[in-house]
């Protein structure tokens, strides 16, 4: 296990005995998702993998979503405090990630079973005066202050940190125990800002009189131009099909920088050694082609979305390149062809037909219309996909598909999409 987060590049640091802990026997794991949208995002990938290469050498993984500590929110990694969720979005939330992480994790293994659970099946009956007694005893302010993350908080005489976000990692640790107790979890992975809130736990359970528990943590993840992983022009890249749809997220492992495609393989794929090393290959030899960038966005693109989603993403970006129109929507017509230029053609206009030079004139695809007139005589120009025959051709009502788009190509790249408005 630790071995293999380590050549993954999926390890940061380790508790002493985890390397050990795993040799030894089934170890029960989990990971915690904070509950802030109703969609895990591309950067949740990490810590997602975790939990795959955990079950994958034998072990029990469980997910479990904070939608108790989502109700107060994690300072880690925050200059300012977070808006908090109320009750019912927090439960919404939570149950959209639920779906989520099923793509990835075997919830029926008779062998090593993934589990879900929430912190608000605990943390909801909490009473403050018993908790204050029986867990905050254990907790020294002097060390809770020690943390980076309250420490860059403090430092900040403005904002500070609120009592609040301060007393997330006692119910973090509370988590690490409880499901101790429940499932018998002796292990907490996260990402490296998460390193105080593990060991906190670990200690807590030991204080407890619990078995001995282990940490392990990610890196976080920067591209190659020291930009945070998942951060784009567009903003955030959701899991969800409908935040982030599967052509755009299919684009976005598409365009992967070729110096970042080997270690997101490694980090985000399950893709062996031999199959990553003959891509790291292509990278060197044949950069050009792109391989492993298309290799990265199929597998990526297939466990999230699935095959149908993936055969949609593909067909997608062949369109770009002068492939078929058949079987696209409206919908997808306008994610596809967001950035190409665009025009507007009245639908009354339609009904006895507009000369498709006029368009491609008027709209600057061609300098002139005799320009335009001379491209279609010589074969070079498609309405929705389909070569135009007859230099006179007009776009007509019978064009656009689902009554909203048509596209007009010249050669292969050169795309007009005329909307009917």
């Amino acid at each position: 296990m630790i071995e293999e987060l380590r050549w993954r590049g999926l390890l940061a640091d380790a508790t002493e005995h985890a390397a050990a802990a795993f040799a030894a026997s089934q170890v029960t794991g989990y990971i915690g998702f904070d509950p802030t949208a109703s969609s895990l995002h591309v950067g949740s990938l990490v810590p997602i993998m975790g939990l795959v290469h955990l079950q994958r050498a034998g072990h029990c993984p469980i997910a479990l979503v904070g939608g108790g500590t989502g109700l107060i929110g994690d300072p880690s990694g925050k200059a300012s405090e977070r808006s908090l969720l109320d009750r019912a979005k927090a439960e919404e939330n939570a149950a959209g990630i639920h779906r989520q992480l099923a793509h990835f994790l075997d919830f029926d293994s008779r062998t090593a079973p993934a589990r879900m659970a929430n912190n608000l099946d605990w943390l909801d009956g909490l009473r403050l005066v018993d908790f204050l007694r029986d867990i905050g005893k254990y907790f020294s302010v002097n060390a809770m202050m020690r943390k980076e993350s309250v420490r860059r908080r403090l430092a900040d005489e403005e904002s500070g940190i609120s009592f609040t976000e301060f007393s997330y990692q006692l119910l973090q640790a509370y988590d690490f125990s409880e499901l101790n107790r429940r499932y018998g979890c002796t292990l907490q992975m996260g990402g490296s800002d998460q390193w105080g809130n593990i060991t906190a736990g670990i200690d807590l359970v030991r204080r407890m009189g619990g078995p001995r528990c282990h940490g392990v943590v990610f890196p976080l993840v920067e591209s190659s131009s020291g930009v945070k992983f998942g951060k784009t022009e567009e903003g955030t890249v959701w899991l969800d099909p409908e935040r982030t749809s599967p052509y755009r997220f299919y684009q976005f492992w598409l365009n992967t920088e070729d110096g970042d495609v080997v270690p997101y393989l490694k980090r985000f794929t399950l893709l062996d050694r031999g199959a990553i090393d003959e891509l790291a290959c292509a990278v060197a030899e044949r950069p050009h082609r792109r391989e492993a960038q298309r290799r990265l966005a199929a597998e990526m693109t297939g466990t999230v979305h699935g095959a149908d989603g993936l055969d949609r993403a593909v067909r997608a970006s062949k369109v770009l390149f002068g492939g078929s129109l058949e079987g696209l929507g409206a919908a997808d017509i306008e994610e596809i062809f967001a950035d190409v230029p665009s025009t507007v053609v009245a639908r009354s206009a339609l009904e006895h037909g507009v000369e498709l030079a006029v368009v491609m004139a008027d709209a600057g695809m061609t300098a002139s219309r005799s320009e335009a007139r001379r491209l279609i005589r010589g074969g070079g120009v498609y309405l929705n996909g389909e070569r135009v025959a007859d230099m006179g051709a007009a776009v007509r009502k019978s064009h656009p598909i689902e009554d909203r788009f048509v596209v007009v190509r010249i050669g292969k790249k050169r795309h007009l999409v005329v909307e009917v408005g």
